[in-house]
């Protein structure tokens, strides 16, 4: 049986992270590692969770949000509930980021009317 270890460092460089984001997570209740004395040892599990609380974060979900899809995991691997859940969050967040498109297309469409009185304002003072 492969039970391979990680300590926080191999664990941070082999996630480009610090061990410093690792130790938060722990804090959060995201992650938690074995101890043997005063150190930490992750497990393959870990190393999942980690890359999973990463993927959440660059999705936009929050460290809260993730720790309730964790929980409905850890209660039940084949949940229901937890599929309804990511579902309606997905749905959620992509109406968020539909919503913030929308604005900024709204806000490229106002720079470039700027833009473009500036141009002709400054033609206009370059040929009286």
């Amino acid at each position: 049986m492969n039970t391979q270890t990680f300590s926080i460092g191999e664990l941070a460089k082999a996630l480009d992270i610090t061990p410093r984001s690792i130790r938060f997570y722990e804090e959060q209740g995201l992650l938690n590692p074995e101890r043997q004395g005063q150190n930490r040892v992750y497990f393959k599990k870990d190393k999942v969770r980690l890359k999973l609380i990463l993927r959440g974060k660059r999705l936009g979900f929050s460290l809260a949000e993730t720790k309730t899809l964790f929980e409905l995991y850890d209660s039940n691997q084949n949940s229901k509930a937890q599929l309804e859940t990511m579902l309606l969050m997905t749905t959620e967040k992509r109406r968020h980021m539909l919503q913030q498109l929308e604005d900024i297309q709204i806000l490229m469409n106002e720079l470039d009317e700027v833009e473009s009185r500036c141009k002709e304002e400054l033609a206009a003072l370059s040929h009286p």
